[in-house]
């Protein structure tokens, strides 16, 4: 009689996604259920393209002046037509979506590195240190953000760092009144108060336990700041306190095609457009990604 050895199979083990890559998938899910999100994200992609391109794509010199060729309608040669130095439009609207985009997020962080320490530490600490914070807070919130703005730029002088730091200064309240609201709240949390029993010193607590776990309105805050800051240097470059000309921005050219809008209206025209669906796209990804991160909105 013949035993027959048989070996015992066992099944391959299975790998399993991280808690951190399920997090991110039922985010990205969440966010690709939201149409005008996704529509959102591919106008800004497509802007941040177009500005890493832009010296290869650009079909012309954006400084190069040739006044035999002024005023020139849209054509095949220049396809957004030529302003009234004989610029090509295309060209400086290209090289522009640069300065935009390093404008908006420039001045967004500047605003949140400034608005989330101070809501941090007025959050966390309370009491004396709260009431002072945020009595500077109120008082540049009464305010309107473009004449706060107009009113720094205007003591700094005229120039696009300038308005980095205007925009970046008239967003500093939004971002500090957003993170101590969050860090009232996870403060009471187990959590911290058992981080807190191990013994970890409060900048531990804040900057390792509490910020990590505050990040999702900070980010969407801050892709819906980005459109204002744009939005604002592009209206204090038209008033001429931005950009200085020949440089190509947005704001600066359209405020350059105002003087011909009835003989010459594509100058201002193309920046009109760039500036309103830029600022469009961001507002449609910010409220998608508000939507995917907050817990609450669960379908």
């Amino acid at each position: 009689m013949k035993l027959e050895v048989t070996e015992a199979r066992h099944p391959l083990p299975v790998k399993t996604a991280s808690p951190r890559a399920k997090k991110w998938l039922s985010f990205y899910r969440k966010l690709k259920r939201n149409r005008a999100a996704m529509v959102g994200g591919a106008i800004v992609l497509f802007y941040i393209v177009i500005a890493i391109l832009a010296p290869m794509i650009a079909p012309f010199d954006p400084l190069e002046i040739d006044l035999g060729k002024k005023l020139i309608p849209p054509s095949g040669e220049h396809w957004m037509g030529t302003d009234d130095k004989g610029r090509d439009i295309m060209s400086r609207l290209l090289y522009g979506t640069r300065i935009s985009l390093t404008v908006g997020f420039v001045s967004v962080c500047i605003g949140a590195a400034i608005g989330i320490i101070l809501g941090l530490v007025s959050g966390y600490y309370g009491k004396w240190i709260d009431t002072v914070i945020m009595r500077i807070i109120d008082v540049l919130l009464a305010f309107p953000g473009i004449l706060l703005a107009l009113a720094i730029i205007s003591a700094l002088g005229p120039s696009l760092g300038n308005v980095m730091i205007s925009v970046g200064v008239f967003s500093i309240p939004t971002f500090a009144r957003i993170v101590r609201g969050s860090t009232l709240a996870a403060k009471k949390l187990e959590y911290v108060d058992a981080v807190r029993s191990l013994g970890a010193n409060d900048f531990v607590i804040i900057f390792r336990h509490i910020l990590p776990n505050i990040m999702s309105p900070i980010i969407v805050q801050g892709t819906l700041r980005i459109a204002t800051a744009i939005l604002t240097a592009a209206g204090l470059s038209f008033l001429g306190l931005g950009a200085q000309p020949p440089t190509p921005e947005w704001g600066a050219m359209l405020s350059n095609g105002r003087d011909f809008l009835f003989t010459a209206p594509h100058i201002a025209m193309f920046p009109g457009i760039a500036i309103s669906t830029l600022v469009l796209g961001f507002n449609l990804f910010g409220d998608g990604l508000r939507d995917a991160l907050d817990p609450r909105m669960k379908k």
